[in-house]
Formats: C-alpha cells, sequence, structure tokens
C-alpha cells in the first residue's frame, strides 16, 4: 500500500493548485457543541500559521468553506460572523498568510441547501469567482465526514485532520489523513520541492 507521501506525489501538485480548507477543527479549535460567536473565542489551532505562511507560497488559490448554522438558527448574526472572520484574516495575514476567500453556509442542516457541506455549492461558487480554480488540481482539508464527502462531491482530493478511526471515517471517503495542518503541509512542501 503506497505511504501517504508517495499519494501526495502521485498528485503532482503545483503552483495552480487550490487549496480549500474548512473552518472549525482545522484553522481553530472546534467549540463542541457551540459556535465561535465573537473574536475572544477564535483560537487557533498550533501550527496554522505557519502552516498558511506556507500555503500562501504553494497554492495559486486559499479559499475557506464553512458551515456557521449558528447564524440559521438565531444563536449569533451575520454582523458577529463576519467579526470572526476579520479578525481570523487580519491574523493570518500578520502572520504572512492568506486566504482567498471565505464562503459560508449560514443555512440550517435540514434545509438540505446546495450550499451548505457535503453539498458542494460553495465549491462550485469558489470555481465560478476564481475561474483559474480547477477542482481536480484542489484539495480540500477538513475535519468531518460532511467535509471528506464534499471533497467526494466536488471532485476534490480529500485530506482529513485527525484520526479517522476514531470518528469510524469510511476509507474511501479520504485520500490521506494527518494530526493537523501543519504537519500535512510540511509534507507538501517537501514533495513540491522534490
Amino acid at each position: 500500500m503506497a505511504s501517504q507521501f508517495e499519494i501526495l506525489l502521485s498528485w503532482n501538485i503545483d503552483r495552480s493548485w487550490a487549496l480549500f480548507l474548512d473552518r472549525d477543527g482545522v484553522i481553530n479549535r472546534r467549540i463542541m457543541g457551540g459556535y465561535v460567536i465573537i473574536p475572544d473565542e477564535f483560537e487557533f489551532l498550533p501550527g496554522v500559521f505557519t502552516a498558511l505562511k506556507t500555503a500562501a507560497k504553494l497554492f495559486n488559490r486559499i479559499i475557506v468553506v464553512t458551515n456557521q448554522q449558528g447564524v440559521g438558527k438565531g444563536l449569533m448574526t451575520e454582523k458577529q460572523l463576519q467579526e470572526v472572520h476579520d479578525f481570523m484574516l487580519e491574523k493570518i495575514k500578520e502572520a504572512g498568510g492568506r486566504i482567498d476567500k471565505i464562503y459560508v453556509s449560514t443555512h440550517l442542516e435540514a434545509e438540505n441547501n446546495p450550499m451548505r457541506k457535503p453539498n458542494p455549492g460553495m465549491a462550485f461558487q469558489a470555481k465560478k469567482d476564481f475561474p483559474d480554480i480547477v477542482l481536480s488540481k484542489s484539495i480540500m482539508v477538513g475535519d468531518t465526514e460532511k467535509d471528506m464527502i464534499f471533497a467526494r462531491n466536488a471532485k476534490m482530493k480529500a485530506v482529513f485532520i485527525g484520526n479517522p478511526l476514531e470518528i469510524e471515517l469510511p476509507r474511501q471517503l479520504y485520500d490521506v489523513f494527518y494530526p493537523s495542518l501543519k504537519d500535512f503541509m510540511d509534507d507538501v512542501k517537501s514533495v513540491i520541492q522534490k
């Protein structure tokens, strides 16, 4: 069986590729059973700044795709969500990284809106906004089964953050898995330099 490194090598990643990132659990600490409502509750995960600084040099586009049904539930406003994202973008930029655009679905899960992951609407919207994005040359990094199904629905590579065995994630849903975004980016950097 091919190692994770060999799998990444076989993708032939180059500067034309796009990186799609989930937010909670990949960029910042997920609040279990709750939502990040104010910037003070937004806690970057270890190594994220380094990872995004590396990603900024290696990827053509870096896109965040996030479900935030806390807005749909009335637990937070669009304005509060925007303040959290402004804070996130500012800190990433200060650290030498970048995010080209954030796509958000505030729809309730029950609505099954095409823009809400695992539906691929946000990926298609990103492709429309950035015609240079090729979904088959895009990588989705996420920490839930929904993220992995989103990747498959959009025909992207799927990178799981965390231990797939812990959530009994079916093997066909992801290509590789890493403990963190930084660990994944370290391997991508090595692969591109090969």
